[in-house]
């Protein structure tokens, strides 16, 4: 009833991953949705969302791995359509051309010397989807943009630009609203488990203008990084990759919290030689919400931060093989400050909230300068296993939260910001999130006033199947997918 085209599909194997995550196994196209309210006028445009979807799942694989599956809501006229589609990379490719499981649960080949693996990686495009200089790209941290045809959800391959970019590239890059260049990074630079960290920028045009190095304290897996007016920021936190323990069969990435967190700090048009490294206490982040500078009444330089921070990593065990404390591994609100004209190397890290979230959005045309709003994913209280199933509003000025809770077992994804108009006031929008409905089998996208959050979705729309439980995603304006082209 709900006007939906299956156009492909594959009889799954068993998983054991929770049934928010289990992969789906078609691809479908559907025009006219149903909504209950009203679309709001002004939001014309489509969201955008990738996340792991195997197409051969495999029992006990880790959440992070498998094939990257689009999935596309456009709203435009107060109607809503939509679309899926694999992202169709080597492996994929491979794997439906071989018609069985190529990778094991880490990903790796499962007999590296199958003469029906690719010739080459190129990852996967399951962590983040982006559009920049009038193009759109899927993003995870190991390999290169993998860029999209935004109307039609198709393939087109990896881009390096010109040649410009080499080795991984952030699932995070973030863009300047001033300038609107692209900053971007990659760690693992130097091969598999360095402590080499790239950086770069693209301009406006999509055009690479730096591309640089550095060698971080140790080797770690950095998600995110920050951007404010004047400095990059680098989050090197004990999360370790070790190519010893990835040898041996133990996990690569592993906690060693007595290494400490490291942040580095380098002025954004300065040499990377001039990056300052800050210590601090053990945590992990895997998102900021936002970096921005300003003076203490002293007049020094402060860069602050809002992150989503861990006291330990979730899904990830201790270097000896130790599992982490599942209360210790969920993520609350906390300000990073750094005193960029100090003389000491250390930086606060002051909570700001104890509400249990993560997936920290913004109004992205104030990244990189002080915010007021924010939203993120978030728990209900007295919560013992993540498990994310509302919408938080942080007010960074009154210090209040407002909140928004889905059903009692229904989840909730990544909240997205879309202003109202381009001259909107900040925060002054809506804010969209999938919520699956795990008794009914399918998943709604939430319309909800980005300033009144604890009211409830203005508009809901409807799909008749489940969107797997995914990472990020992203508002494009004016953007429209073409049912009519696959």
């Amino acid at each position: 009833m709900f006007g939906e085209t299956i156009l492909m599909s594959s009889a799954p194997t068993p998983t054991k991953r929770s049934s928010y995550f289990n992969p789906i196994s078609f691809e479908a196209d559907a025009a006219f949705l149903p909504v209950l309210g009203e679309l709001p006028e002004g939001l014309q445009g489509t969201l955008y969302r990738t996340g792991p979807n195997p197409q051969f799942p495999l029992e006990n694989a880790h959440l992070f791995f498998g094939d990257g599956m689009l999935h596309a809501f456009t709203l435009h006229e107060g109607r809503a359509s939509y679309r899926n589609r694999w992202i169709r990379t080597n492996a994929w490719q491979a794997e439906h051309a071989a018609g069985r499981r190529l990778y094991n649960a880490a990903g790796r080949p499962i007999n590296p010397e199958d003469p029906a693996l690719p010739a080459e990686d190129n990852g996967t495009g399951n962590t983040h989807v982006i559009g920049h200089a009038g193009r759109l790209f899927a993003l995870e941290e190991a390999h290169l943009p993998i860029e999209i045809d935004a109307a039609t959800l198709r393939t087109l391959g990896s881009a390096d630009f010109g040649g410009k970019l080499k080795g991984p590239f952030t699932a995070h890059p973030h863009v300047d609203p001033a300038t609107g260049e692209m900053l971007f990074f990659g760690y693992g630079a130097g091969g598999y488990f360095t402590p080499d960290i790239s950086f770069g920028t693209m301009n406006a045009a999509g055009e690479v203008t730096r591309f640089d190095r550095f060698i971080a304290p140790f080797s770690s897996m950095v998600h995110d990084f920050a951007i404010t007016e004047h400095h990059m920021v680098f989050p090197v936190l004990p999360l370790t990759g070790s190519m010893e323990r990835a040898s041996s069969g133990r996990p690569p990435f592993a906690w060693e919290p007595e290494l400490g967190a490291r942040v580095g700090i380098l002025p954004r048009n300065a040499p990377a030689s001039d990056i300052r490294w800050f210590e601090g206490k053990a945590c992990y982040i895997f998102h900021f919400m936002n970096a921005w500078e300003e003076r203490d009444a002293q007049g020094h330089r402060l860069l602050k931060a809002d992150v989503l921070q861990f006291e330990q990593p979730p899904l990830f065990p201790f270097a000896d093989g130790r599992p982490t404390d599942t209360l210790r591994s969920m993520a609350r609100l906390v300000r990073w400050t750094f005193d960029l004209d100090g003389t000491s190397n250390t930086f606060r890290q002051e909570p700001l909230d104890d509400l249990l979230g993560e997936f920290p959005r913004m109004d992205d045309r104030f990244t990189g300068r002080a915010h007021r709003h924010g939203w993120y994913a978030c728990q209900r209280e007295g919560a013992t296993q993540p498990s994310y199933d509302g919408v938080a509003h942080h007010d960074t000025i009154q210090g209040r939260r407002a909140v928004y809770h889905v059903p009692q077992g229904d989840r909730l994804s990544e909240p997205v910001f879309v202003p109202r108009d381009a001259d909107a006031p900040e925060g002054e929008g809506w804010v969209l999130a999938v919520a699956a409905r795990m008794q009914e089998g399918r998943s709604d996208l939430l319309v909800l006033d980005a300033q009144d959050i604890a009211s409830g979705p203005v508009a809901t729309v409807q799909l008749s199947h489940r969107v797997p439980g995914g990472f990020h995603g992203s508002w494009i304006p004016g953007a429209a997918l073409n049912l009519g082209d696959d």
